[in-house]
């Protein structure tokens, strides 16, 4: 049986571990594009790093919405699927600052400065998603 989680549920569930995201963003011809991201929960937005020339970084300059999916596969099973807006800087210090603190969940603080220094640099953005929408469910282990 599956239930919605509540705000603080599924912000607390974004949080936890290493759990990656998949991002889904609109190509120029309108067709999906689905990439996984490292992303950090800040307030009421998701915050991630990517290049200005990937697909996705691309698509998010042209057309800033969209929709990213966390889940945990492991029974009970959850997800949580957000729609929003992203807002783009490229502003290298914010770069850097987000880059670091993103490695830091991911790889660990002892390994946070070098991921920063090498992923906050000229060319890379910091997109900021404000949630639009939330849809969050969690199985009820039986």
């Amino acid at each position: 049986m599956a239930r919605k989680m509540t705000k603080d549920e599924w912000q607390k569930f974004l949080s936890e571990g290493t759990r990656t995201g998949k991002l889904s963003t609109v190509r120029a011809d309108g067709s999906p594009h689905v990439a996984p991201v490292w992303f950090l929960v800040d307030g009421d937005e998701v915050v991630f790093n990517t290049g200005k020339d990937t697909v996705k970084g691309r698509n998010l300059l042209r057309d800033g919405r969209v929709a990213l999916c966390v889940d945990d596969e492991r029974p009970p099973f959850a997800f949580v699927v957000l729609q929003g807006t992203a807002e783009i800087n490229d502003e290298v210090a914010e770069v850097r600052h987000w880059a670091t603190r993103i490695a830091a969940r991911y790889m660990g603080e002892e390994r946070a400065e070098e991921y920063g220094a090498r992923n906050g640099v000229p060319g890379e953005l910091v997109v900021r998603v404000t949630i639009d929408n939330a849809v969050a469910v969690a199985e009820l282990a039986s």
